[in-house]
C-alpha cells in the first residue's frame, strides 16, 4: 500500500471504475497552488501503482476555465510518479478522424486566455521551459500502442488547439481552425501539458473523438458529447490497462530534465519562500 504510484491518469471519474483496479486507497493531496480538483484515487492495476485524478471533481462539477491545473500536476508531481497520461473529449477537425476514434496528439496550440499557464508565472525565480515538442513522444507512443492493443480506431500525431470553453465554437471559429491545419479542438490541455513538462514529467494525451466540431454543419450538443464519451468509457479503460502491464518505466527522454538549462534567476538569490514553494520542481538544481 505504501508504494508509490508510477502511472498518473487525468480524466474523469468513470475512467478509474475498472475491474482489477486492487489496493485503493483514496489520498487527499495539498498544495502551494490550491486544492486539486479531487482527491487522488491510488490503486495497483496489472501490477503498477496508479494515480488517478478526476479533472472535473467527483460528478464533474468544475468547468474547463476553473480547473486548478497547477494544482492538479503538483499533486501528481508530489507523489513521486513520472509518467501521466491525459484522457480528454475532442472535436475533430478532420474528416479522417471520425467520432468514436481516438487521437494521440503530438502538437498543441494554446488559445485559451483566462488560466494560470505556469509555476514560474511570480517574481522570485524566473523560468523559460522549451516546449517545441509538448508532449513526450516516447510516453505518446506507448499510449498509442496500448490504444491499439485495446482494439480502438486511433490516430498517431494531430495538432490540439486547446479554446477557453466553456462554450463551444461558432462555425467561423471552426472552419478558421480548420484552414489553420489544427486536427482537433478541446478545453482542457492547455496549459495542462505546459505545466507537466515545467514538473518533467512525461505527458500525453488520449483523445476521445465526440463530434466533427460545427464545420461539419451538425450542431454539437452536450448529448453527443456525453454519449460517445460513454461508449468509449471501455475502450479508455482497456487502453489503461494495457498501458499499466506494458508500461516501459524506463524510457530515455528527455522530460525528468526539462528545467535544467531554463532557470534564469541566480541560483543564489532564490528565497527560501520561493523554493519552499517550488521545492519538489526545482530543489534538484539549486544549492543546498
Amino acid at each position: 500500500m505504501n508504494k508509490k504510484p508510477v502511472l498518473g491518469i487525468i480524466g474523469g471519474s468513470g475512467i478509474y471504475s475498472m475491474p482489477g483496479l486492487k489496493a485503493v486507497e483514496e489520498k487527499k493531496v495539498s498544495t502551494p497552488f490550491g486544492a486539486p480538483s479531487s482527491p487522488v484515487v491510488i490503486g495497483t492495476l496489472s501490477g503498477t501503482r496508479v494515480a488517478f485524478l478526476a479533472r472535473h471533481g467527483v460528478g464533474h462539477t468544475i468547468p474547463p476555465t476553473m480547473v486548478n491545473y497547477r494544482a492538479n500536476i503538483y499533486a501528481l508531481k508530489s507523489l513521486g510518479l513520472r509518467f501521466v497520461a491525459a484522457v480528454s473529449a475532442c472535436g475533430s477537425l478532420r474528416e479522417d478522424y471520425a467520432p468514436g476514434h481516438v487521437v494521440i496528439p503530438d502538437q498543441l496550440v494554446d488559445a485559451t486566455s483566462r488560466r494560470e499557464r505556469s509555476y514560474f508565472d511570480h517574481v522570485g525565480l524566473v523560468a523559460h521551459v522549451g516546449v517545441a515538442e509538448p508532449f513526450c513522444n516516447d510516453f505518446a507512443a506507448q499510449l498509442f500502442q496500448a490504444c491499439e492493443k485495446a482494439g480502438g480506431k486511433v490516430h498517431e500525431g494531430g495538432t490540439y488547439i486547446t479554446v477557453e470553453g466553456p462554450r463551444f465554437s461558432t462555425r467561423a471559429e471552426s472552419n478558421s481552425f480548420r484552414a489553420s491545419g489544427y486536427s482537433i479542438i478541446g478545453m482542457t490541455t492547455s496549459p495542462e501539458a505546459f505545466l507537466a513538462r515545467e514538473a518533467e514529467l512525461c505527458y500525453a494525451v488520449m483523445a476521445h473523438v465526440t463530434d466533427y466540431d460545427v464545420w461539419h454543419e451538425e450542431p454539437v450538443s452536450v448529448d453527443m458529447v456525453m454519449s460517445t464519451m460513454h461508449e468509449n468509457t471501455e475502450l479508455a479503460q482497456g487502453a489503461i490497462r494495457h498501458l499499466a502491464e506494458d508500461l516501459n518505466e524506463k524510457q530515455q527522454c528527455d522530460c525528468d530534465t526539462a528545467l535544467a538549462n531554463a532557470l534564469v534567476t541566480n541560483r543564489k538569490n532564490v528565497s527560501k519562500t520561493v523554493r519552499k514553494k517550488l521545492g519538489i520542481l526545482v530543489d534538484k538544481y539549486l544549492p543546498k
